[in-house]
């Protein structure tokens, strides 16, 4: 019975195995919704509709793909911070705007990812390792975009753990406020975290990037 199935499984067309970003992402929706106990391989392949074996093509063992659900994320989310931080801005204030801009977009920087991980964390000292080295990473690109504009380094390491650490409480409490009364809030924001509050320009064009329309939403 065993060699008819694999005869059969070797007799689909290609891509029957699904793809390592298939996985991936079934992986990470699983983890999301359920937890980390969620992400085991059986279940996966249910959910995908493939064979238990198609997911050996692609990952060694249920280790290799926690392993890359926490690349995904140290890659998407902290990636996304990092690029924010080194993006062009012709003031300080337009450079926080850009790195609150990407705690605004989910298509960039994914908050429900990063909770989870968080959680995740709590139960595996190598995550907790992991997740700290990423905020010394994006505490550090904070930190040098505020030298950048010519702010001391102790007084720059502290703007940077305020804005950092507001943010991540944002996620970490899972704060509930509408985009408008968050927008609302956000040029103090800026004049608190900088010493500098946003033009009605900066601030427009940031709200234009987010898709965000003052006069409607």
């Amino acid at each position: 019975m065993d060699q008819m199935r694999q005869d059969d499984e070797d007799r689909k067309p290609s891509g029957w195995r699904g793809s390592r970003e298939g996985w991936l992402e079934a992986a990470k929706a699983a983890f999301l919704e359920s937890g980390i106990e969620a992400v085991k391989i059986q279940p996966l392949a249910n959910h995908l509709n493939l064979s238990r074996t198609s997911f050996y093509w692609f990952f060694k063992d249920r280790a290799a793909i926690l392993d890359a659900l926490l690349e995904d994320w140290d890659q998407t989310n902290t990636g996304a911070l990092v690029a924010a931080c080194d993006a062009y801005a012709e003031t300080i204030a337009e450079a926080v705007l850009n790195v609150i801009g990407v705690f605004l977009d989910e298509s960039r920087f994914q908050p429900r990812l990063d909770f989870a991980i968080r959680g995740w964390a709590h139960q595996s000292d190598a995550v907790m390792a992991r997740v700290a080295a990423a905020d010394e990473r994006r505490l550090a690109a904070i930190r040098a975009m505020f030298e950048r504009f010519g702010y001391g380094a102790e007084d720059a390491d502290v703007r940077a753990r305020t804005v950092y650490l507001v943010q991540i409480g944002y996620i970490s409490m899972q704060v509930r406020e509408s985009v408008a009364t968050r927008m609302a809030r956000i040029p103090a924001y800026v004049k608190t975290y900088s010493g500098q509050a946003p033009t009605d320009r900066e601030f427009a064009r940031f709200q234009a990037s987010l898709g965000f329309d003052p006069d409607r939403d």
